[in-house]
This record gives C-alpha cells, structure tokens and sequence, in this order.
C-alpha cells in the first residue's frame, strides 16, 4: 500500500433523522435512535476510509483545546489514526449538524469555528509529505500553501471541490488549477456534467476530473478524452447518502494509487460508496481493501 498524506477537516457531526423535507413544524420529536454524533469532517472521513484500506496515512488538521478536541483524539487513537500532524490550534472544534429523510436527501449545516483564519505550519507539511505518494488536499483555507509545495515536490495532488458552479470561482480557482485528480458534484453547475468535464479540462489541464452525480452514478472523463458514466449501484440498503461523496474520492485514491488505472478505480470507488451509505455517519461503513476487492470481482 502506499503512503498518502490528507490534509482536510474534523468536525463532530451530529446527523438527525426527519420524515421528509420541507419538514414541518413541531415543537418536539422523539425520533428514537435518529439523532447521532461521531466524529467526522471531510478529513476525517477520507483519513480514516484510506486507513482501512490499508494504506500509511499522514494526516493534518486543525482542532480546540475543548471537551470536543478530546472527542476527536479518543476517534483518532480507536482509528488508529496517528495524530502526530494534528494540532490544538483553534478556539473550538467545528461542529456540524445533518437533517436526513429516508429518500438519501439531506441538509448539512457546518459550524467551521475559527479555521478558515487560521494557518498550518508549512514546514511541518514539507516533512510530512516527504515520502508520499499522493497529497489529498481538502478544500480549506489552511490547506492552500500546500498546493504549490506539493507540487514542487512532485506529489500528486488530488482535491474535492464538491458544489462548484463556476470556472472561475474565487474561492475554488487554485484548488482546481494544481489539481492532478480532482473531484467534485454535479449540483450547482451551470451545464451538462459532460460538457462541464470538458471546460475544466480545457482550462486546467486536469488529468483527471470526476464528477458526482448522486443516485445518477458519476461520470469520469480524462484529460486524453475519454469519458465513461458509472451507474449507482446498491450493495446494501441505504440508511444515510452523507459521506458517499467523500467515500467515492477516498476508494478513488486507493485504488489510483495502486496502478493508476482510472477506470479499475471508478470502479471500485462506485461499490466502496455504495456500501458505504448503509450507514449512518459519515465516517462509518468503510470496507476494507480485500472486501472491496471482492465486491469488485462479484460485481464485474
């Protein structure tokens, strides 16, 4: 397996089942067993599913000196995730908040505290990306220096911009530019998913560019010009869609890293989110890399 450092956010996620959206009015529900709270954040979620897949994983990320900091070390040392590159460097740990009906929609409310002021030590990053193989960069603030350093040291870049509905998107632009594999959904963009692929390949030169399209599949289209739809699939029934997103890219950069076969990737990446989402959080429900190879070969 290979060494991948991730850079991205932990957040304690507290994920709450609702009938059904717009949701009405009422001063109290009991939905027994519906409201629950884990640790998770893109971060987290893609650290921890890279870590079961067996792979060597150096991650960073910001957290509070607050009873919910201490949430997130005891997750990270169940996980086994080492915390070396983890600083207490914000006020408080951000928190989120997700409403979920039975049909896979939902709405995530995400409290970012003080992160996206706060900067990472770059010369901590130059050490720990030393001797790996791919840098997953999440898309916030403090990840944003380490673009470029990771490109001069000649590690792949792979990013998720998720909702993007703009070439040009200020906050996006870089993230998109130094991307080498990059992600992102299908939601806000302002045309087809195929002719959308495209245009960031023409502008950016990406090499490769995914795009989630939720229960529609997700397409996948190379900077060579080939181009190929994946279906949904459904490997077990589905309890939440939160976190799919983010199982999609993290079985992606697993199985990229191992042959840089793209197409063997979305492959797997499809079924490694469709387990996923029986599930309740976002950062539960992760295969491991012999069962993920053996839903792949029932699945071919």
């Amino acid at each position: 397996m290979s060494r991948i450092l991730v850079a991205g956010t932990i957040n304690i996620e507290t994920t709450v089942r609702i009938d059904d959206f717009p949701i009405q009015y009422v001063p109290v529900r009991y939905p027994f067993f519906g409201v629950h709270s884990s640790v998770s954040g893109v971060g987290y979620n893609v650290a921890k599913a890279l870590s079961v897949l067996g792979h060597e994983v150096c991650f960073l990320s910001l957290i509070g000196q607050d009873d919910a900091g201490y949430l997130v070390e005891r997750a990270l040392e169940e996980d086994h995730i080492p915390d070396r590159y983890i600083l207490k460097s914000l006020r408080e740990t951000p928190q989120s908040a997700i409403l979920y009906d039975g049909n896979g929609q939902r709405q995530i409310n995400v409290d970012l505290k003080d992160i996206q002021e706060t900067a990472y030590p770059g010369v901590t990053f130059a050490g720990a990306v030393t001797g790996c193989d791919i840098a997953v960069l999440g898309n916030i603030n403090f990840t944003r220096p380490f673009l470029q350093q990771a490109k001069q040291a000649g590690v792949l870049v792979a990013t998720d911009v998720h909702a993007i509905g703009s070439l040009d998107d200020d906050y996006n632009r870089d993230y998109m530019a130094a991307a080498d594999i990059l992600f992102m959904s299908h939601e806000h963009l302002p045309m087809s998913p195929r002719d959308w692929a495209r245009a960031v390949i023409a502008r950016y030169g990406t090499a490769v560019v995914v795009i989630g399209m939720g229960a529609e599949g997700s397409l996948l289209n190379l900077k060579n010009g080939y181009m190929q739809h994946f279906p949904a699939v459904q490997t077990r029934p589905i309890v939440n869609t939160i976190g799919a997103g983010d199982a999609l890219f993290s079985a992606f950069v697993h199985a990229y890293s191992q042959n840089r076969d793209p197409v063997e990737a979305m492959h797997k990446a499809t079924l490694f989110a469709s387990y996923k989402i029986g599930e309740t959080g976002a950062a539960m429900g992760f295969l491991s890399a012999g069962e993920l190879e053996r839903l792949a070969k029932e699945y071919r």
